[in-house]
């Protein structure tokens, strides 16, 4: 698993705007009126730098911030262990596909002893690391503004690093433009980013249950137990890590397949391979944020 990396630019910023996106004659007119609302709002805001993690959201945020301001954007993608090298995959082609003006930079948030804490506010730290770093890179490259993005579902779900991006008075595009996820999805589809389709995804330690600290060795555990997921042919998942145990969340339309007695075989072989003793699959299969659900415990207790 990575641990370290290294500051670079992989695209100068003067690249061109592309003149042109793929014709997009299936999507509704209400739609496209978001997008131009979009477009033009963003166009009025000075030189913006977006935080990209080469998710749905982020990536079609950065699509529409180079259309609209061209070499007055730059993508910023962190780097750290809290980060799935699979996405950092995913946005270094869409930064060569596309031609966007891009930088890594590393962030620090796992020597934060509130972060590796991993309270349920651990987002807002990770966050406010985030927006720290790049508030620094704001000043020192002549930026006005960070963006990153949200979308308008975002908010009906626990989200704590909504309280770092106030803070620091970061846009909300996306949100702003009442886009929602699907909306996002049908956009991106159109304009032939590969992130169109690409399943719901979190920083690695997501997958802990609060209070259990967050370690190098936990989050290695959990990359690497998600990729042998993903060799095995499954596609929305998330693994959960629970001390000796690892709880497996696998869509529901995948799960007869998961269920599989010699299926199961491989997946405990898999996992167990990785030091867990016991490998379970839930049989709600996965749903976003399903850590969030002991905090409904923890306010109405069973009796």
């Amino acid at each position: 698993m990575r641990t370290t990396a290294t500051t670079e630019t992989l695209v100068d910023a003067s690249r061109p705007v592309r003149a042109s996106t793929p014709a997009r004659v299936n999507l509704p007119p209400e739609l496209l009126a978001k997008e131009a609302a979009l477009l033009a709002s963003m166009a009025n805001v000075g030189r913006v730098m977006v935080a990209f993690s080469g998710g749905v959201d982020s990536s079609y945020l950065a699509w529409a911030a180079h259309r609209a301001l061209g070499n007055d954007c730059l993508l910023v993608t962190a780097v750290s262990s809290s980060y799935p090298e699979s996405h950092r995959t995913m946005a270094e082609k869409i930064v060569h596909d596309f031609d966007l003006p891009h930088r890594f930079v590393e962030t620090h948030e796992m020597e934060s002893s509130a972060y590796r804490a991993n309270a349920p506010d651990r987002c807002y730290h990770c966050k406010s690391e985030l927006f720290e770093t790049m508030d620094r890179l704001v000043t020192e490259l002549g930026f006005d503004r960070i963006a990153y993005g949200v979308n308008l579902d975002d908010l009906s779900d626990y989200r704590p690093g909504h309280r770092a991006a106030d803070e620091h008075h970061v846009m909300s595009p996306l949100q702003e433009a009442n886009l929602t996820k699907q909306e996002i999805r049908d956009l991106s589809r159109a304009i032939g980013l590969p992130t169109a389709d690409l399943p719901a995804s979190a920083c690695l330690s997501s997958r802990l249950p609060y209070g259990t600290e967050v370690t190098i060795e936990r989050l290695g555990q959990v990359e690497e137990g998600e990729e042998m997921l993903r060799g095995l042919g499954f596609r929305q998942l998330r693994l959960r890590h629970h001390g000796e145990l690892a709880r497996v969340e696998i869509d529901p339309m995948e799960l007869p397949r998961a269920l599989d007695i010699e299926m199961t075989e491989k997946i405990v072989r898999a996992i167990k391979s990785l030091g867990f003793r016991y490998v379970t699959l839930d049989l709600e299969g996965y749903r976003m944020g399903s850590l969030n659900e002991v905090l409904q415990i923890h306010r109405d207790p069973i009796r």
